[in-house]
């Protein structure tokens, strides 16, 4: 979240209480927090643009990763009002051309992040977007791609976080930023 002695700003209620909440999914324990009815409200889905373009468009950040696939959903918008380009990192065998890989665990499972090589210039000053941060195996591989190809990632932004998965912690200390958390 934002740092503790902010202000809260009024929006963030509004997009939370537009998140819902599915038991069961996609497995038995796991609490899955569907920002899709976020999306069916314009004005909680632009409200939750504008927060991260509000935060972003003064620190010089050159490129948008967005993590597969909700991270596409808000990255794009993000990276065209801040002026950056946008990167989609996507799941395994769905990039034509080089790409380079990184391997993660989830807290219900593995798999991994693809990018283009050529897709981030060194010195490029990289934010990573993604809807959620669970147990932090995603943002952890985002950055790692990111890092090999000689980026520099400014911060993760995320629209929620799961912060009793601790995923901040394998962020090696970069910072995170969260509109709604749910404990």
């Amino acid at each position: 979240m934002a740092d503790e002695n902010e202000v809260k700003d009024p929006r963030i209620d509004g997009i939370k209480t537009k998140i819902r909440v599915v038991p069961d999914f996609p497995k038995k324990g796991i609490m899955f927090q569907d920002i899709t009815t976020l999306l069916l409200d314009p004005k909680a889905f632009k409200d939750t643009i504008d927060l991260f373009v509000e935060r972003y468009r003064d620190m010089n950040i050159s490129v948008v990763a967005g993590i597969e696939a909700r991270g596409f959903i808000f990255g794009p918008s993000i990276a065209l009002a801040i002026g950056a380009k946008f990167v989609p990192l996507r799941k395994p065998k769905k990039l034509p051309g080089e790409i380079i890989f990184e391997e993660y665990e989830l807290e219900y499972g593995s798999d991994r992040l693809e990018m283009h090589v050529e897709a981030v210039d060194s010195g490029d000053r990289a934010l990573v977007v993604d809807d959620l941060i669970a147990t932090g195996g995603t943002l952890s591989a985002a950055m790692n791609l990111l890092r090999r190809v000689g980026a520099e990632v400014v911060e993760c932004a995320c629209v929620i976080e799961l912060p009793e998965l601790k995923g901040r912690e394998r962020l090696e200390g970069k910072p995170l930023y969260v509109l709604v958390e749910y404990r």
